[in-house]
């Protein structure tokens, strides 16, 4: 029975212990308690998975066994400090892992920006996972390195940027850009490695905050306006539209520097106006299960998912035609349909003066590849602006390429194939893991169970879950709705604990009432 659990377990790790012992007790024809069908799909759930606890004793060999397929990896064990100099052993504290491939990939990107992002671990030993993600070419993802730390402190976010930036040879004085959702301490730790860094906050995460105090459609337009502004007189005026709006929700965003949130005033060196962190949090939503695995189990996941990724992108790219990548060529269709409105006025040299509706005039220098809008600064892609100039250049029979060769390189599918050469390699069994020659062995961190059930599901906004839908209709959500017992709102009959309120005879009025008042006809 063991053996068909175990299979049961490989096929279908998510079954429950009633349906495996409902199967278990088909194929087998005898009776199988609920208890020991859930010992033997733990036990199952341990071999398959392996052991929380004696992983970490086989930690350093894996990590031999890593650098020995894959050459030029990084990988990096810190242990807790002990009292006794003479132990043979060290309790584990964190691990950091930089794959050579990755590495190497990433710098043929050419684009210098860093998302970070944590994520909780689960399990009898709790810590969090920090990765750091970048941009390829087609705007995807591209993993760069991953670590396994004891919280989200100052500490541990110094520690993986001191890592990170030996790594990809990030000097203290570079002129670098992260973006984060302003995690606790990654704030002051970039600010001490990496003081002259540009570091961008999430805008999502803002206007979750700012969602607590200013709430509606009119301060969101108003605020992704102001983000979205490239200009820093389009911000001003933006800006004044928030103050003739609330005068508390325009100091309150002022005091935010907006070098950290508008693309107003970001600078043009990543080539990417990007206001999201959504980098990491897709690959945060890829590595789910990762988390819940023990220690080896958790790395060797992540490391099967980057080299699984590769090879479903490099499918891709051998499929894609043209100069630039498709994400850029989809942007550039979209920027050619704006450009049809635009009027081109030459003034002899290497400037332009466009004009599109809107009073929307700016000016485009050939020369230096820029424009007053920024937005080709910013991104890396041609502006409408251009777009039209490139037109009018080419109408007069000036001198001058087709428009995507105005893209900046990271674009070009040349430079994303070059970026994607670089193979993740995999890992052998632990039967064939070199020994490792560390005399120190490693033991697992202070055990610590958390309080109350695991929990699977992310942590929903405060205001995430509106009572109406998209389309205007009521969603399960129902704020009207009473308990037929005490009459009160926020439970039913079901969960009632005889709470005073409201006298049954008064409870079909009051749910009468709240129909007429919502206009719709509820459904109980």
């Amino acid at each position: 029975m063991a053996r068909q659990i175990r299979e049961q377990r490989s096929r279908n790790p998510g079954i429950p212990t009633k349906a495996l012992q409902e199967e278990l007790e088909q194929k087998l024809q005898i009776s199988v308690y609920w208890m020991k069908a859930f010992r033997a799909k733990t036990q199952a759930s341990t071999d398959n998975k392996g052991d929380f606890h004696t992983q970490f004793s086989l930690l350093r060999d894996y990590c031999e066994e890593l650098k020995l397929q894959n050459p030029g990896t990084t990988i990096k064990i810190e242990v807790e400090r002990s009292c006794n100099p003479e132990a043979t052993t060290r309790q584990f504290k964190r691990i950091y892992v930089c794959i050579g491939a990755l590495k190497e990939g990433w710098k043929e990107c050419m684009r210098d920006l860093i998302g970070l992002d944590g994520a909780f671990m689960r399990g009898p030993y709790p810590g969090q996972v920090l990765t750091a993600v970048g941009v390829d070419s087609n705007n995807g993802i591209y993993p760069v390195a991953f670590a396994v730390v004891e919280a989200e402190t100052r500490d541990s976010w110094t520690w993986f940027l001191e890592c990170l930036g030996l790594d990809l040879e990030l000097e203290s004085h570079y002129n670098f850009t992260f973006i984060s959702d302003r995690q606790k301490g990654l704030i002051q730790a970039i600010g001490n490695v990496f003081p002259s860094a540009e570091h961008r906050y999430c805008v999502k995460h803002i206007h979750e905050n700012m969602k607590h105090h200013w709430r509606g459609k009119l301060y969101k337009d108003i605020f992704w306006r102001c983000a979205t502004a490239t200009t820093v007189p389009g911000f001003k005026a933006t800006m004044a539209q928030m103050k003739r709006l609330n005068v508390d929700a325009y100091n309150w965003l002022r005091k935010i520097d907006p070098q950290h949130w508008s693309r107003s005033h970001f600078s043009g060196r990543c080539k990417s106006d990007m206001l999201l962190n959504n980098l990491c949090e897709c690959l945060n939503g890829q590595i789910v299960l990762a988390r819940e695995k023990p220690i080896i189990g958790c790395l060797d996941f992540i490391r099967g998912y980057l080299m699984k990724r590769i090879v479903l992108i490099q499918k891709v790219i051998d499929k894609s035609k043209g100069p630039l990548t498709p994400a850029a060529m989809d942007l550039m269709k979209v920027i050619e349909k704006e450009a049809n409105e635009c009027k081109v006025t030459w003034n002899g040299g290497v400037k332009y003066q466009v004009n599109a509706p809107w009073s929307d005039q700016h000016i485009v220098d050939t020369d230096q590849m820029s424009c007053t809008c920024r937005k080709w600064e910013l991104s890396g892609l041609p502006c409408k602006h251009a777009y039209a100039v490139n037109w009018d250049m080419n109408k007069f029979g000036r001198k001058v390429g087709k428009i995507e060769s105005w893209a900046h390189r990271c674009y070009w599918l040349d430079t994303w194939m070059e970026a994607y050469s670089f193979k993740v390699n995999p890992v052998t069994g632990t039967t064939t893991w070199p020994k490792s020659t560390c005399p120190i062995g490693l033991t697992p961190p202070i055990h610590h169970t958390p309080v109350g059930r695991p929990k699977k599901k992310r942590k929903r906004g405060l205001y995430e879950d509106e009572p109406l839908s998209k389309e205007g209709k009521l969603s399960r959500k129902i704020h009207f709705g009473r308990c037929t017992q005490c009459g009160n709102k926020g439970h039913n009959a079901r969960t009632c604990k005889g709470q005073p309120g409201v006298t049954n005879a008064g409870v079909n009025n009051n749910n009468q009432q709240a129909r007429s008042e919502a206009g719709v006809n509820l459904c109980y």
